[in-house]
């Protein structure tokens, strides 16, 4: 809900403080301004009239403005300008001709109009900064929502063209190359039927093509990997992890420290931990050139951790990162699932990455 425009609140509202204190405790201001005049007009009546004690008046003005608005200040005003005259009146001060005291009165009670007027206008403006403020933190909130419904929905598009391309490689480019491979089959039996030189030539590319097929279905199947759930992870890690030591020929290793360790039961956290996983793999095979890689998933202090260590060559410097488009999207990912997320070097050699995810908050 957006805060509301200055321009539709009342014209009388001027104190943003008068419209927020509640009944009682402007009760207790406008008693305490009262007291303050009765006071200080006490104090005049009992000081020398050659002692001013206009300045002291300005505190019950300036009370009365902030606890029910400009108003009641002008009243309280000309109570302190009247209480001023009284008590000189009464300590016997002799005036040459009735207008002195009415100039001293008029020129006083024009000094508490002005400090009404700044105070008023003071406050005034104090209250159109809150109402700005309100104003652009609703707006604020309103588009951090909007980010994280759009980046939701982004990762769910990405999730869908996942699938879309696991399943056209293993329905489309997995049979295309099958048939060759089995049309390359026959041809290198037909070669070899007439003792032809071509036949070791034509096997070759039979075989070039089925490890073309293999490395096919591989990449489809880590696409359609998408939808995993609670129970399910740890398989996948596992065979995500043997997948990738047969396809690159490093050592992938899986640890599962807790087998009963407690997942939550949403399917998305578990899906987003298996894609960290993945990226970060891939990550330490493309560009750290790593030849061991272990991944861990265990529990600690009610927290479910990720983590994924390899002997590569290290995070690179923060200057020599690039855009690092898929360190984001992994933070992107554990920020979405609430977990926290952390990649650093190894004094040993090597990066770690470490997806640390608070149970209680899926319970």
């Amino acid at each position: 809900m957006k805060a509301p425009s200055t321009q539709s609140r009342p014209q009388g509202s001027i104190s943003f403080l008068a419209a927020r204190v509640n009944p009682k405790l402007k009760r207790k201001l406008t008693l305490a301004t009262g007291a303050l005049v009765l006071f200080i007009g006490l104090a005049d009546f009992h000081l020398s009239t050659d002692f001013s004690m206009q300045v002291f008046y300005f505190l019950p003005v300036a009370l009365a403005v902030v606890a029910r608005g400009p108003r009641f200040g002008i009243v309280i005003a000309i109570a302190c300008v009247a209480s001023w005259v009284a008590g000189d009146i009464a300590a016997g001060a002799r005036f040459t001709s009735l207008v002195v005291p009415v100039w001293n009165a008029t020129i006083c009670l024009a000094t508490y109009l002005v400090l009404i007027w700044l105070l008023a206008r003071l406050l005034q403006l104090q209250q159109g900064l809150e109402l700005r403020v309100e104003q652009r933190t609703a707006a604020l909130a309103e588009e951090i929502v909007e980010r994280q419904r759009l980046e939701r929905s982004i990762l769910e598009i990405s999730e869908r063209e996942r699938r879309s391309i696991g399943h056209d490689l293993h329905d489309g480019l997995g049979q295309h190359l099958t048939g060759t491979a089995i049309t390359g089959q026959l041809l290198a039996d037909r070669l070899q039927e007439r003792a032809a030189e071509e036949t070791a030539d034509a096997r070759k590319v039979v075989s070039l093509v089925k490890s073309a097929i293999a490395q096919t279905r591989h990449m489809a199947k880590g696409l359609l990997l998408a939808d995993i759930d609670a129970e399910g992870l740890p398989s996948a890690l596992q065979e995500f992890c043997t997948a990738t030591g047969s396809q690159f020929r490093v050592k992938c290793t899986f640890l599962n420290e807790e087998p009963t360790v407690s997942l939550p039961s949403d399917n998305g956290v578990a899906s987003h931990l298996f894609r960290i996983a993945q990226e970060s793999v891939r990550n330490a095979i493309r560009h750290g050139g790593a030849r061991q890689i272990t991944v861990s998933l265990l529990s600690r202090s009610r927290q479910l951790e990720l983590k994924i260590h390899d002997d590569g060559s290290g995070l690179p410097p923060p200057a020599k990162r690039g855009e690092g488009l898929g360190l984001r999207i992994m933070a992107h990912r554990a920020g979405m699932i609430g977990a926290s997320f952390v990649i650093e070097r190894v004094a040993t050699g090597g990066t770690l990455v470490k997806c640390s995810l608070p149970l209680h908050a899926h319970e």
